[in-house]
């Protein structure tokens, strides 16, 4: 049997090696017997049911403008780093009822590589802490869970249940109550709860944590928040708003003053006009039922290019892959991409009877194929947007590992049986009887990188805004992608050759115009507590009169092997599992690939975009760890493994 961590939570993490951040490196629905589905009922109902009642595009980015940025952000990207956008503490209303007491210092102690204690009370921790974070807590009734649990308001009808909200039932009696104040007649719930006093109070926390934790050089930490909003039909639109400095607004805009995210970038700007910038960053697009990346309006009237311009202003990024899976593409947009099978998460986020959600109009490759048509259409490409990881946690705490997962919610899902993973009766006697919601769609997913020039907020807010950044599932996998002419290996082997090719080309959020074919540079290396990387995929979207296309082609292979001609396929690298253990094979795949390649399709005269992905060997899933650990078989209706992997932002040619 495997030998597997015992109490202590401890999310795998790489060791440094002699420079870590260096861009060279040293070589269905609920079951029987199952209560959390109607918890997390409890809690999505009740935040639908709240949301239902409240620079211009992008530029071609150049060596020389990268050089001539301001302040801390000066000199080229030579850094990455790795960070969590999405964190949730005690002041968000869903955190607190799921049992959540951690506070905006507990996660940045958790992130700077401190122990704290889950509400279940295991202990977990980083074996090395994060570059930067952003405490992210809704907007909407901040800190107002707390306030009624504090003696605030000893008289509240919620109070009570609001106290006892620190153990599985009581989660259920808290969420139960709030869900039957918020649907009361006088309509009076609503108005109370939205106490601008209290969240004044809860956003002054938020801001003074950060600012104690900042360590500009080692430890960036941002002000920031999520705007939660939700169409009728439980359709996900939420954004997580982060601010570029210590400048921020008197109270966050949230889905209480508007539900029409149209309206929070007006007030972006308006912020922005005023010195206070900050950009927002969608999440859960899978979740949105086809609204996240819409052809129309909120309101149903035509796009124009006022509307593209404002949203490529306010959203120069999109959080692709968390705990409520991953949000890149989807079989039945990509019936030919036999990766794009990658956790999918199927339902609506904000609904309780888990209806499912439009895959089109919800994914991010669809959009950057939709966006080459707007673009000729509005003059400019709403969706030309980079991505991110982040975890999406409720916990104040990322759980990065799928060896080592405590999943997002609280009190409710931190045990095998609660996420569907193990069952909950005996299957030695009787027919194994699993959880079946939502749960066992989610995982250990995700990380936020950067290439930036230092580790302040400053210098990474840039790189965001230019769209220099990439996604994990996990895993600190490093990765570079350039285009241009004349690019080679080589360019990545010293600081001067990193200099000419930014001269030469453009980096991963960058625009080529160029009409000679270009050179694609990518480079990846291995996380060194993950797996070895297995091979180095390109993904090309173009237009074809009109018609959406898209090709995955395999740029380099492990293990010496090279790709078919025709397929444009590495053969299997023979790389395994063990279920019985999780163990993984050791004598494959590789530490680092890069290669220089060009595109054999290549036509100078159609625009298209280029974004790579990186696959590790495959290893097991969150839930065959349980099942290990448990001592019973892995559930037979859930993926025993997985292949972790990253996405970079896309590279866009437009001759």
């Amino acid at each position: 049997m495997l030998a597997l961590r015992g109490h202590t939570r401890r999310a795998r993490v790489r060791q440094d090696d002699d420079s870590p951040h260096s861009v060279f490196p040293s070589t269905r629905l609920q079951g029987p017997g199952s209560r959390a589905g109607l918890r997390a009922g409890f809690l999505l109902t009740a935040l639908t049911m709240i949301t239902a009642c409240t620079g211009e595009g992008r530029t071609t980015e150049t060596a020389s403008k990268h050089r001539t940025e301001t302040g801390d952000a000066t000199g080229l990207p030579s850094h990455v780093y790795f960070g969590d956008t999405h964190v949730h503490t005690a002041l968000s209303l869903d955190a607190y009822l799921l049992g959540t007491r951690s506070t905006p210092d507990d996660a940045y102690e958790f992130a700077k590589g401190n122990a704290i204690t889950h509400p279940s009370g295991f202990t977990m921790q980083l074996s090395a802490p994060l570059d930067f974070v952003a405490v992210s807590d809704h907007a909407d009734f901040l800190g107002m869970m707390r306030a009624l649990d504090d003696g605030q308001f000893p008289d509240h009808p919620l109070t009570l249940p609001v106290r006892g909200s620190t153990d599985p039932d009581g989660s259920d009696t808290a969420f139960s109550h709030l869900f039957a104040y918020l649907r009361s007649p006088q309509g009076e719930g609503r108005s109370w709860l939205d106490n601008r006093t209290v969240g004044r109070s809860a956003w002054q926390e938020i801001i003074a944590a950060a600012e104690r934790h900042y360590q500009p050089g080692k430890f960036t930490t941002f002000i920031g928040y999520e705007y939660t909003s939700a169409g009728a039909g439980g359709q996900n639109l939420h954004r997580n708003v982060i601010f570029r400095n210590h400048r921020v607004p008197d109270l966050p805009f949230s889905n209480l003053d508007s539900r029409n995210p149209e309206d929070l970038w007006t007030w972006m700007d308006e912020q922005r006009a005023a010195g206070i910038d900050s950009l927002a960053i969608p999440h859960n697009s899978n979740g949105s039922d086809g609204r996240m990346f819409d052809t129309k309006k909120w309101g149903g009237a035509a796009l124009d290019g006022g509307w593209a311009k404002q949203r490529m202003r306010n959203e120069p990024i999109v959080e692709n892959t968390q705990v409520k899976g991953t949000s890149d593409t989807h079989p039945l947009l990509s019936p030919n991409d036999e990766w794009a099978d990658f956790e999918i998460m199927p339902l609506r986020i904000a609904i309780t009877n888990q209806k499912l959600s439009r895959p089109q109009g919800s994914y991010v490759r669809e959009a950057w194929l939709n966006g080459l048509a707007l673009s000729r259409k509005l003059g400019t490409n709403p969706y030309q947007f980079g991505v991110i990881g982040s975890s999406d946690s409720h916990n104040a705490a990322g759980s990065f590992d799928e060896s080592d997962y405590w999943s997002k919610m609280g009190v409710t899902d931190s045990t095998p049986q609660q996420r569907g993973s193990v069952p909950y009766n005996d299957p030695e006697t009787a027919t194994p009887t699993y959880a079946n919601h939502w749960s066992k769609y989610w995982g250990a997913s995700g990380l936020a990188a950067v290439w930036a020039s230092t580790n302040t907020r400053e210098a990474i807010f840039q790189a965001m805004r230019r769209g220099e950044t990439f996604s994990t599932t996990g895993p600190r996998i490093k990765l570079r992608f350039f285009a241009g002419p004349g690019l080679t290996t080589d360019l990545l082997d010293d600081s001067a050759g990193l200099t000419r090719a930014y001269d030469l080309g453009v980096p991963m959020g960058g625009e080529l115009n160029s009409p000679a074919r270009p050179t694609f540079l990518i480079w990846a290396v291995r996380d060194p507590e993950g797996e070895p990387l297995q091979r180095l995929q390109i993904i090309k979207g173009w237009l074809d009169k009109g018609i959406h296309r898209e090709q995955v082609f395999d740029v380099a292979c492990s293990d010496n092997l090279t790709t078919d001609p025709d397929s444009h396929r590495c053969p299997d690298n023979g790389a395994r599992v063990n279920l019985d253990t999780c163990a993984t094979s050791t004598d494959r795949g590789d530490t680092e690939l890069r290669t220089a390649w060009q595109d054999p399709t290549y036509d100078p005269g159609t625009p298209s975009f280029y974004y790579v992905r990186v696959l590790e060997n495959p290893s097991c899933r969150w839930s065959t760890y349980d099942a290990i650990r448990s001592g019973v078989d892995p559930r037979p209706d859930l993926p025993a493994t997985i292949q972790e992997r990253a996405w970079s932002s896309p590279i866009w040619i437009t001759p």
